[in-house]
């Protein structure tokens, strides 16, 4: 978690910190040169050996294509640095302030459709299963 930004990491259950073995600020790793791009925040490596990305970000509806196009620009950014096998098994964003959007509607369909999970204010053991 050493990579995990002091205010983001209220945001991550305390009870599962200890399952990230590594942590990768991606924001800013891939800051320089792309100051104008979208950046996806963290992968974290979990003790099961699977990456988790992780997006503190605003919830709120006019959000939603943000961060869709973060994950896109991380895994283009990724391109050649994952060994092969790996790859990104959970794509989760968390609110890093009030949630503005109803739950069960069209947007959280689009973030299905993205491959990304909504989880409210807090990433908890059951949103890495």
């Amino acid at each position: 978690m050493g990579a995990v930004k002091d205010k983001d990491k209220k945001l991550i259950d305390a009870s599962i910190r200890t399952q990230f073995a590594d942590s990768l600020d991606t924001d800013e790793a891939f800051r320089v040169g792309r100051d104008q791009e979208p950046r996806w925040d963290y992968l974290l490596g979990h003790e099961n050996r699977n990456l988790i990305a992780v997006e503190p970000h605003s919830a709120k509806t006019d959000e939603i294509q943000a961060v869709i196009n973060k994950k896109r620009a991380l895994r283009q950014q990724l391109n050649g640095h994952l060994k092969d096998g790996m790859h990104i098994s959970k794509w989760l964003w968390v609110a890093s302030g009030p949630v503005c959007f109803p739950r069960g509607s069209k947007y959280e369909i689009l973030l299905s459709q993205a491959g990304i999970k909504f989880v409210g204010r807090c990433v908890l053991a059951k949103h890495l299963a």
